[in-house]
């Protein structure tokens, strides 16, 4: 039997149980980029729901200005607030992990009957359960991180950085948000300019779907179908509201 090394652990470690970066703000991406897709596109949606020759005495030049300064806009507000959202997360895991441990501190006897009900539900047997919470009273800190993710439910999102997470959600929605927008720059405004940002932005659903895919290893059809499919929902919706006020 080979015999484990502090290098071939750290070793170990480091190529099988770490995650890359697309991995980590997989949800900030996907999140991001996909709202600032749908919500770009829904500016040219509802010119063009309105009448195409709206559009077009429009001009690119509003569809840009509109579209712009709501590509901004959102994607500040979504950055800021992915970062508010992930802050008041690890506040709300402190305070309830902070209250287990009062709980295990002063009031044992519950936290251990607690215990073994959960570990009894994962097929524990009373002694080797019995053996176990006893290590864990006298781990108390350990005993906390447990319940908090088995009788709580709560995984810890200390390791987790709020501006990072608002950084890479307002990027995603900028980078993917851009693309609906991008025959506006290139073209005078009419029903071709507009046809051209529909299949653009299909086009960025599907590479926002491909990048799950990659990411998370499920099949591509269910990874580009769920993307182009929520997309698109809400994409028709601008549409028809564009529609509805024409």
């Amino acid at each position: 039997m080979s015999k484990t090394t502090p290098t071939s652990l750290a070793i170990h470690k480091s190529t099988e149980h770490k995650i890359g970066k697309l991995q980590e703000f997989m949800k900030q991406i996907v999140f991001g980029g996909n709202d600032g897709i749908v919500t770009t596109f829904a500016i040219v949606a509802g010119f063009a729901g309105a009448g195409m020759e709206g559009t077009a005495q429009i001009g690119a030049i509003a569809v840009l200005l509109f579209g712009v300064a709501n590509l901004l806009a959102d994607a500040t507000a979504m950055g800021l607030g992915e970062f508010l959202s992930a802050r008041s997360e690890q506040d709300v895991y402190k305070a309830t992990r902070d209250k287990e441990l009062y709980e295990i501190h002063n009031n044992i006897e519950m936290e251990r009957a607690e215990m073994y009900e959960i570990l009894a539900d994962h097929g524990m047997s009373r002694e080797d359960a019995v053996q176990l919470t006893e290590v864990f009273e006298r781990n108390p800190e350990f005993m906390a991180d447990f319940m908090m993710q088995y009788e709580i439910g709560m995984s810890d999102p200390s390791g987790d950085s709020p501006a990072m997470n608002g950084l890479m959600t307002f990027l995603a929605f900028i980078v993917f948000g851009v693309v609906p927008l991008l025959p506006y720059f290139l073209f005078t405004a009419d029903s071709s300019t507009f046809y051209m940002s529909v299949f653009a932005t299909l086009a960025a659903l599907i590479a926002l779907g491909l990048l799950r895919w990659k990411v998370t290893n499920e099949t591509v059809l269910r990874c580009v179908g769920e993307t182009v499919l929520v997309g698109g929902i809400c994409a028709v919706v601008a549409f028809g509201v564009g529609k509805v006020f024409s």
